[in-house]
């Protein structure tokens, strides 16, 4: 498997075509995978806003004086109500927000970002990511690209370990997972969980060329890299019923943050 970085794309504004930009500066070909980052997606969708822009609600400003005063420094309670408006459900407020986005990823403050966005004050993550991710496919599908999956990705923290990694928050063209249940180990056990959840390794994969920082880049090429045949499926975001971790926060926040 090889990853390229696509390099030389320009300061991406509101109403860019990605799939020309990046078209015109990546040696794409049939069966390669297309990863960009939500970043120039946000900005393409036009999704820069300054914190004016969200009135303080009661529960924002509530929110924002109690992590203030754990951290020892004033939290603006405007991020804390473009956070809420991002949401679908706070899972935990203290001493940082959990959220839910509304297309279905779990990652702090919604993934608004504050970095990268000089003539505004925060980067809110894409509406429908993997309808993003389906328009540039379509885009590139114009250009004469019938096969080229694409992957909206970002960075993400996670449960129980330091550090970030890439992680797929869309996709077009390609399963978001393959699934090893019914197959058979190297000593003939079958195995009854496994479930690869392909579009984030490949986010992982090309995080580490994109690289982080003002140096970095926003999109790759991945390219010898085949899904196999086994079945494929697009689930990805567990479903609440299925969620041990998100019903034990339920539980706890109900509980009053006691056990």
């Amino acid at each position: 498997m090889h990853v390229e970085p696509v390099t030389g794309l320009p300061e991406i504004r509101p109403g860019d075509d990605l799939a020309e930009q990046i078209a015109d500066r990546a040696s794409l070909e049939q069966g390669d995978v297309l990863t960009v980052a939500s970043t120039v997606v946000s900005k393409a969708e036009g999704r820069m806003a300054h914190l004016e822009e969200f009135p303080v609600s009661s529960r924002a400003q509530e929110i924002a004086d109690r992590v203030s005063e754990r951290a020892g420094e004033d939290k603006d309670p405007r991020f804390a109500q473009a956070v809420l408006e991002e949401s679908v459900e706070l899972l935990i407020d203290d001493p940082f927000m959990l959220t839910e986005t509304r297309f279905g990823h779990i990652c702090v403050n919604a993934g608004i970002d504050r970095s990268n966005v000089a003539d505004h004050d925060i980067l809110l993550l894409p509406k429908r990511p993997t309808k993003s991710a389906e328009r540039i496919r379509a885009g590139l599908k114009e250009r004469g690209l019938e096969d080229v999956a694409v992957i909206v990705t970002d960075t993400c923290g996670r449960p129980f370990r330091h550090g970030q990694r890439g992680v797929a928050l869309g996709w077009a063209g390609i399963p978001a997972s393959r699934d090893w249940r019914g197959e058979l180990d190297r000593d003939g056990r079958e195995l009854g969980v496994t479930v690869e959840a392909v579009v984030d390794e490949l986010a992982a994969a090309a995080n580490l060329v994109t690289g982080e920082g003002a140096d970095g880049v926003p999109a790759t090429v991945v390219r010898e890299w085949e899904f196999g045949t086994l079945e494929g499926s697009d689930e990805l975001f567990r479903r609440v019923e299925d969620d041990l971790i998100r019903q034990a926060l339920r539980q706890w926040v109900w509980n009053g943050g006691e056990n």
